[in-house]
């Protein structure tokens, strides 16, 4: 079998994702498969050969291949742990639970107002709607809860408290969402355009602290929208996060 000029490098990359590589290991098989029967040398078959030799064929076997795999569920966030673990510290354990929170160091928190709201966080807006949105905190962080409501459901009133910006862990119930608190990427991140597209209030790039799995909480939906410009400019522009207590968790 003919060498890829990957399997030449002295140096061996860092290792991505389960998924991402399992995906690659796969396309390479594929590309090692064809350039097997390609007679000229590896600069003309990236230039003439794959084209003509790898077929969709090729890429629906790979497809198939993943799916059957489950690496489909694997946890996205753990990326977003990796290389922001100021971001996504827990105060306990790694499971969702009553005694899960996740604690941001520049978290804004602030003490109970007199209508039993303290606020927990920002984040900023992805679409600004005309009511602030009300509901259960719930952090869904593994293969396990999101097994869970698909088949059981998602209890309603649900504010998915999520890791990642990718979006590929919760896509297959984000639908069932009353709202969405993202502790990375952007309001164009993937999951910042999936929630704009189903209509699901967001806020992306929170700051969170405190805020524990079954808390009422409420997400400031009615702030402006952040921008792309925003970002450019570095212009400080966020929806608060407040839990709820007393009067206003009724």
């Amino acid at each position: 079998m003919k060498r890829l000029p990957i399997d030449n490098l002295r140096h061996v990359p860092p290792l991505a994702s389960p998924l991402v590589e399992a995906t690659l290991e796969l396309i390479r098989e594929v590309v090692r498969r064809r350039y097997d029967l390609w007679d000229g040398d590896w600069q003309s078959f990236a230039t003439e050969g794959a084209d003509r030799l790898i077929t969709r064929a090729d890429i629906e076997e790979v497809e198939r291949a993943i799916l059957a795999s489950g690496h489909r569920f694997d946890w996205s966030a753990a990326i977003s742990v990796c290389e922001r673990p100021d971001a996504y510290k827990p105060a306990t354990g790694l499971d969702e639970g009553a005694d899960f929170s996740f604690e941001h160091p520049q978290a804004v928190v602030t003490a109970t107002d007199d209508s039993g709201r303290e606020q927990r966080g920002v984040g900023d807006n992805v679409v600004r709607y005309e009511r602030n949105v009300v509901g259960v905190a719930r952090y869904i962080r593994t293969n396990a809860r999101v097994l869970d409501y698909l088949s059981a459901g998602v209890p309603p009133g649900t504010i998915a408290i999520i890791d990642d910006s990718g979006g590929t862990l919760t896509a297959p119930i984000i639908d069932q969402f009353q709202g969405v608190i993202c502790a990375g990427g952007s309001v164009r991140s993937h999951l910042g355009i999936l929630t704009r597209e189903y209509g699901i209030p967001c806020l992306m790039n929170s700051r969170l602290s405190g805020v524990k799995d079954g808390d009422r909480i409420e997400i400031e939906v009615t702030a402006p929208a952040k921008t792309t410009e925003d970002y450019q400019a570095g212009i400080e522009k966020v929806g608060r996060i407040w839990r709820l207590s007393g009067d206003a968790a009724a």
